[in-house]
């Protein structure tokens, strides 16, 4: 609880973590430009490697084949294109095969065009439609270049974790390449890009603690990579040009390494979620909690109330010194249902809130969500018309 207010929106940004922040101010007072082989060069290159080095074992991944960017969406911008690389030789992906409760960045589709791409469904919990995927990649032209797929380890909105492995499977049968939206998951859940069957991976520093404006392409093997979507110099391998982003980057580092360690130690328990589901039933019996009958992840509840929107429900819960979402942060300033819901099949039309969590949430910040909550529920049944019966 941060003064008399509980901040219940770690999807939408993790409050800075003292090791990321001080990490960062470490890095602010470093001169050197990391390209420079001069003492203060390589003080610097230092920092940025041990980064590297710390985002890399969050997933279990090779430092050589992490790649800083200015975040997820210039990731999925840099990763969703036909344009490929396999050594020096160019590789075209004609086509992008992305299911329909993906975050806006990879919906965008990146540098493909509309008539490129094909939306996969997903079931009424979230999770993606595997059949229609593999019809639809049996029936790819290969000779028009090879598929690409992109989808999320876990939902922004929902929570829910896809099997990634399984729809990798899938796509590799097909000669395609694999992108895993792994934001919302890494830190929170065991990660190892080998065991998602991935070819790349997209992180967010801010999801897991760290500062905002740093994000990264992590590579299962960097014989396949895409054509640089910022060019100039040689920075990250050619991968991304322009000076890096130092003391940021030592913020994700610093994150990275205490996401890593806190996973190692304790993992994290659904006991907070559980609280939090089971008060949400208790006092409004009709609360749909979407995603339910999935796995997911051990921090997120998204729900809806009948007869209230979400929008005005979310400014009831600010005054009353909640923080929460009313679905994913990146849509907040859209109007209409989210397109997650929509894609699940759910047409209430009053929208959903988001609770997200962090693995040390006090118990006191879950408290004051479930009294606030039932004052809004009280006062909307008693604002419900009482029927009456005919004589």
């Amino acid at each position: 609880m941060a003064g008399n207010r509980a901040y219940l929106d770690y999807n939408a940004s993790a409050p800075l973590i003292p090791a990321a922040r001080d990490a960062v101010v470490q890095a602010l007072m470093q001169t050197g430009n990391p390209s420079s082989v001069h003492q203060e060069g390589r003080a610097a290159k230092a920092i940025l490697e041990t980064a590297r080095r710390n985002v890399a074992a969050l997933v279990a991944a090779k430092p050589d084949h992490v790649f800083f960017t200015s975040g997820a969406t210039e990731a999925a911008s840099t990763l969703l294109t036909p344009h490929f690389i396999m050594g020096r030789a160019p590789m075209r992906l004609s086509h992008l095969y992305v299911s329909a409760s993906e975050h806006p960045c990879v919906l965008a589709g990146g540098q493909f065009s509309a008539d490129q791409i094909t939306i996969v469904p997903v079931d009424s919990n979230g999770i993606l439609d595997i059949d229609f995927l593999r019809g639809a990649l049996e029936a790819h032209d290969r000779s028009a270049g090879l598929p690409l797929v992109a989808v999320q380890a876990a939902n922004n909105e929902t929570g829910v974790i896809q099997p990634t492995a399984e729809i990798g499977k899938v796509v590799k049968a097909s000669g395609g390449l694999f992108v895993v939206d792994a934001v919302q998951a890494a830190g929170r859940v065991p990660l190892s890009i080998s065991d998602t069957s991935a070819d790349y991976l997209i992180l967010s520093s801010h999801k897991i603690g760290g500062p905002k404006g740093v994000g990264a392409i992590v590579a299962v093997s960097d014989l396949v990579m895409p054509r640089a979507l910022v060019r100039g110099g040689g920075q990250e391998k050619g991968h991304r040009a322009g000076t890096e982003a130092l003391p940021v980057i030592a913020g994700f580092g610093a994150a990275a390494e205490v996401a890593t360690k806190r996973l190692n130690a304790e993992g994290w328990s659904l006991r907070t979620r559980d609280t939090i589901e089971q008060g949400i039933k208790s006092i409004a019996p009709d609360a749909i909690i979407h995603g339910e009958g999935a796995n997911r992840l051990p921090n997120t509840t998204f729900f809806s109330l009948s007869d209230m929107k979400a929008e005005t429900v979310q400014i009831a819960f600010d005054l009353a010194g909640i923080a929460l979402s009313a679905g994913s942060a990146c849509s907040s300033g859209k109007v209409g249902p989210s397109h997650v819901l929509a894609a699940m099949g759910f047409g209430g039309g009053t929208g959903a809130l988001r609770v997200s969590t962090a693995s040390d949430t006090d118990e006191s910040d879950v408290a004051s969500f479930l009294h606030a909550l039932a004052k809004i529920v009280a006062r909307r049944d008693r604002s419900k018309p009482v029927a009456v019966d005919a004589a």
